[in-house]
């Protein structure tokens, strides 16, 4: 009798490195259903991991893998020498086994199945490449006239699935499918793994419970408050934190917190996490923040914790050589119980359709998740980011908290239950800084006037809106002043600020000038900040770096109005809402009433939110089905970078990484070191650049620095020093 199998180990023989199909069909499917049971699927993934690899049944693909063992296929009259798609045998049966009628049951097994190799498709044809569903069916229905005797066995005759489950709708159909599909490709990797490489797969799931955690956590607060000062400010924290652990007790659901910089909301909520996780027996605590400049030192404070195995980090910022085997491996899938990440991972894999990013969906189902800084969600994509966080808190068990100085009025968000007790102002009895505006909010100053201001302090921060502002100001600023922008690759920025920090504890001198990348998250505390006009958002974050830990009777915040407006686009739009609301009578930049009225209003001015987006993912027809998951997933960016290029700089050692770029070519562990080293500039900065022998592409679609003297130790990559053209808007 012919063997049918679904893996082999290239280059041995042995009957005992093959893995028969049967086997690592009901595996995968097994697995699969483990995986759905938050996602109201299991049946579905139990299914869709049968299907999935049926047409490994046809001889062709079995005459491959004999060919690639070096063993002759004569066994399986074959000798075309082709290797076929093996996943539109399983695409077409799903249709066939479960359409009933003009219900298509079976086209969401359809899409999954189709798409866990290449991509989840669209329904109709695009120009993102791949093929369209109808295409896969109609090549699947050819392939299953020749193997249907060959698998029957396998697959049950009848099915009770002839209708979804009740809590999906026409317009929320996509988000289940990618979790059905998420189930079915971390499965069909982690069965081929276990038997491809089953070294490899030892590295996985061996982790410290949530309950220990816990226990980590409450003895490491225990010691950190009985060694603090009794100040009014550690009271207010310690009365927040409590705040958190009674809420952790409270329903799963959408959560918020707002309080003021410097309270502790990093450790309070991290708090509630655990607490509430252990309370209700959810899989892991996923910690979401906007910016890579601020998510190391967050981590940071999670690994003295938890300790490095068991707080994994997934970012472009993450440095190569502290990823463990481990590490890599569960950023895959988010299978350890402390994920640190930013927006654009967590976002764009909710919307995406490439199986690399959808397979930790299934994992987020059932955890808790805190967005920190939930006002800086992009406002062109606010429709669906909010879309989503109804939708995971709705259906797929998870909780999640809001986590803010300056709570945004998300439109269409499901009202959150708000943590921080009532009966305080926090904002108010414990003020720590006078933020002071000017009386015209029109009147311009010129940057000679912010930098004899600026002069008179000892220690002051500066923080405006354009990499151009930050440069002007610095160049008219004394001798040891400080630059701070994303003209400074990652790696550099990290060493600033770690100087930063420390000059701010000795005595003498310390002026910075700096872009918002400052502003959001950075623990550092100056007794004077100045803040370039812009949204309120802003100017409070900026207000939370000056007199943070309430050392003075009272920090100051000095906002004035630049020589030039902010960059257009959002910014700009901060800027007048901000000016618009300084008319109106009772403007109090310290009252939390003032934030929820800023955002309204700066909605209001945003003239699309994504809601044509959405549209795109809501079948037309609720007999096709038809969805197009390729087409979103290529369009979901949380950074624009269509008009920006990434330019490899020449910073500390890493010159040998450009040689080695240069000579061998990208590998996984390069580029993430080299993101370290790169700057984003414009297009046209960028090709202006190249045509006088600054930068050159040193690998296809790498670019690199190759004049040694264009970047600076105290500016980074010098466009405004050569006059180059240069887009604000590409990065802070």
């Amino acid at each position: 009798m012919v063997e049918y199998y679904a893996h082999s180990k290239t280059g041995n023989s042995d009957k005992f490195t093959w893995q028969l199909l049967e086997k690592h069909l009901r595996q995968t499917a097994e697995l699969a259903r483990e995986f759905a049971t938050p996602c109201n699927a299991r049946d579905w993934a139990y299914l869709a991991g049968l299907l999935h690899d049926l047409g490994k049944y046809t001889d062709e693909f079995q005459a491959y893998l004999c060919r690639s063992n070096g063993l002759d296929d004569f066994e399986y009259d074959s000798h075309n020498g082709r290797r076929i798609n093996h996943s539109s045998a399983g695409t077409a049966y799903a249709e066939e086994l479960l359409n009933r009628g003009d219900q298509p049951f079976g086209r969401n097994l359809a899409y999954v199945i189709a798409g866990h190799h290449a991509g989840l498709p669209n329904y109709y044809s695009c120009d993102g490449g791949g093929m369209a569903l109808p295409r896969r069916l109609d090549e699947g229905k050819a392939h299953l006239c020749r193997i249907r005797e060959r698998f029957k066995a396998l697959i049950p005759v009848h099915h009770q699935l002839t209708q979804l489950p009740s809590n999906i709708r026409i317009n929320n159909f996509h988000l289940w499918v990618r979790m059905l599909f998420s189930c079915l490709v971390d499965a069909d990797y982690l069965d081929t793994e276990k038997f491809v490489n089953p070294e490899m797969s030892q590295y996985r799931n061996h982790y410290t419970s949530l309950e220990r955690l816990k226990r980590a956590l409450d003895e490491y607060m225990t010691s950190m408050i009985s060694v603090c000062d009794k100040t009014p400010l550690n009271k207010a924290r310690n009365e927040i934190l409590e705040a958190c652990r009674k809420a952790a007790l409270c329903e799963p659901g959408l959560f918020s917190l707002t309080v003021p910089t410097g309270y502790g909301k990093t450790l309070s909520s991290i708090t509630f996490a655990l607490d509430h996780a252990t309370y209700y027996k959810k899989k892991r605590i996923i910690y979401v923040i906007p910016f890579t400049s601020i998510i190391e030192q967050t981590a940071a404070t999670l690994i003295n914790i938890f300790g490095p195995d068991n707080v994994i980090e997934h970012h472009s910022n993450l440095n190569p050589d502290r990823e463990t085997q481990r590490m890599r491996l569960a950023s895959e899938n988010w299978d350890a119980p402390i994920i640190v990440t930013t927006n654009v991972q967590f976002f764009e894999s909710l919307y995406a359709a490439r199986p690399s990013r959808c397979r930790k969906l299934h994992n987020i189902a059932d955890s808790v998740v805190i967005l920190d800084e939930a006002q800086l969600v992009p406002p062109n994509l606010l429709s669906p980011c909010v879309a989503v966080i109804n939708e995971l808190s709705s259906n797929y068990g998870v909780t999640i908290l809001l986590s803010t100085a300056t709570q945004p009025a998300l439109p269409k968000l499901h009202q959150p239950r708000e943590i921080a007790p009532k009966s305080h102002d926090y904002y108010r009895f414990h003020q720590r800084t006078d933020i002071l505006f000017p009386q015209d909010l029109q009147a311009r100053i010129t940057w000679k006037q912010i930098a004899r201001d600026l002069r008179k302090h000892k220690k002051v921060l500066c923080v405006v809106n354009s990499r151009r502002d930050c440069y002007d100001l610095y160049r008219l600023m004394p001798e040891g002043t400080i630059h701070l922008s994303a003209l400074m690759c990652g790696e550099h920025r990290s060493s600033i600020i770690k100087t930063i920090k420390k000059r701010l504890m000795e005595k003498g001198i310390l002026r910075v000038i700096s872009t918002q990348l400052i502003e959001a998250g950075v623990d550092i505390d100056f007794p004077v900040v100045y803040r370039a006009l812009a949204g309120l958002d802003s100017i409070v974050q900026a207000a939370g770096r000056c007199n943070r830990e309430g050392m003075l009777p009272m920090g100051k915040v000095v906002v004035f109005v630049p020589p030039k407006p902010a960059p257009l686009g959002l910014l700009h739009k901060g800027e007048n809402t901000t000016r618009e609301l300084y008319s109106i009578s009772g403007f109090d930049p310290q009252s939390p009433d003032l934030y929820k009225r800023y955002f309204e209003l700066f909605y209001s001015k945003v003239t699309d939110t994504g809601e044509e987006f959405l549209k795109k993912l809501i079948p037309s027809d609720p007999k096709l089905l038809d969805v197009a998951f390729r087409t979103a997933g290529d369009e979901f960016r949380m950074i624009e970078n269509q008009n920006a290029r990434p330019v490899i700089v020449r910073y500390g050692e890493n010159g040998r990484l450009i040689n080695k770029l240069q000579k061998h070519g990208p590998d996984r562990h390069l580029l993430r070191a080299i993101q370290r080293y790169t700057v984003n500039i414009s297009l046209y900065c960028a090709e202006k650049m190249e045509r006088e022998g600054l930068i050159a592409e040193i690998w296809p679609g790498f670019y690199a620095q190759s004049q040694f003297n264009i970047y600076s130790e105290e500016t980074g990559l010098e466009v405004f020093r050569g006059n180059f053209p240069i887009d604000d808007l590409i990065g802070i």
